[in-house]
């Protein structure tokens, strides 16, 4: 099942997504509520595409908080070692776990934004995983239980900050940072998912990956997190970026894809 938050003529509303047999395009059926609250909701009968005029997919939900792992591949840890951005060259066994604010999400085709302090912004695709109820202590085998479904992400980092801002705030958490979309898939091979990445409509191999490469599989992520923090319905998990990273300039138009998602695209500008 496919999530969806969009707006129509500037109100927003939710819709499950569902691929029409006889045209194959998807089709937003509008429900009367927010799918993560406490009252259940249902169709109301509406149905509009995905592409009609007036629709707009928005950020599939504003999480109250954002955590992001770092160096949770091993090709991504050899790759920054490589390029001079970090001195560790194996991933390390404790997971390195950022924030971003929820100020930092954006949906697709919303502009990414250089701040006018960074001179190289660099991408990094992920499959970023939804919660879907009040995780608090989780043990690891129980971790699956509390995920409402998945998400294609951008980890937009400011990798000549990153050098100077050890905590990483200004670096992964400026405005604009997080792009998530277009919706949210309950149903995936999370443990064994594909992740790529294009540049203005060439695929980048090197930024390609699978989940089965994870140091710290997702349910381990959600248990660790959710030791130090309670997760919130709605709060996203970054789960790592499988390769190489790199330059966004403006003008540019990167897309994540998510194999069993769909695509993720935003365009470039300066701030």
């Amino acid at each position: 099942m496919r999530i969806a938050r969009f707006s129509l003529n500037d109100k927003v509303r939710y819709a499950f997504v569902q691929t029409d047999e006889n045209d194959g395009k998807d089709y937003l059926v509008a429900l009367d509520g927010f799918p993560l609250g406490a009252q259940e909701v249902k169709p109301t009968g509406e149905r509009y595409a995905v592409d009609s005029d007036g629709i707009r997919l928005l950020a599939p939900i504003i999480p109250s908080k954002v955590f992001g792992l770092a160096k949770n591949y091993q090709a991504h840890t050899e790759f920054m070692a490589n390029k001079g951005l970090s001195d560790i060259k194996v991933a390390p066994e404790e997971m390195v776990i950022f924030t971003k604010p929820s100020t930092s999400v954006i949906g697709p085709d919303d502009p990414i934004v250089i701040p006018s302090f960074s001179n190289d912004m660099n991408y990094e695709p992920e499959v970023a995983v939804i919660i879907g109820r009040i995780a608090k202590n989780v043990p690891v085998e129980k971790a699956m239980d509390y995920v409402l479904g998945y998400t294609c992400v951008n980890d937009v980092t400011l990798r000549d900050v990153q050098g100077f801002d050890p905590m990483w705030t200004r670096a992964k958490g400026f405005d604009t940072s997080c792009p998530l979309g277009p919706w949210i898939q309950t149903d995936l091979d999370w443990a064994n998912t594909h992740i790529g990445f294009s540049l203005n409509g060439e695929v980048v191999p090197e930024a390609a990956g699978t989940t089965a490469g994870l140091i710290h599989s997702i349910p381990a992520q959600i248990a660790a997190i959710s030791q130090f923090s309670t997760l919130l319905p709605g709060d996203v998990i970054l789960t790592g970026t499988p390769n190489a990273s790199g330059t966004l300039r403006p003008g540019d138009e990167a897309i994540v894809h998510v194999e069993g998602i769909g695509d993720l695209r935003n365009v470039v500008v300066r701030g």
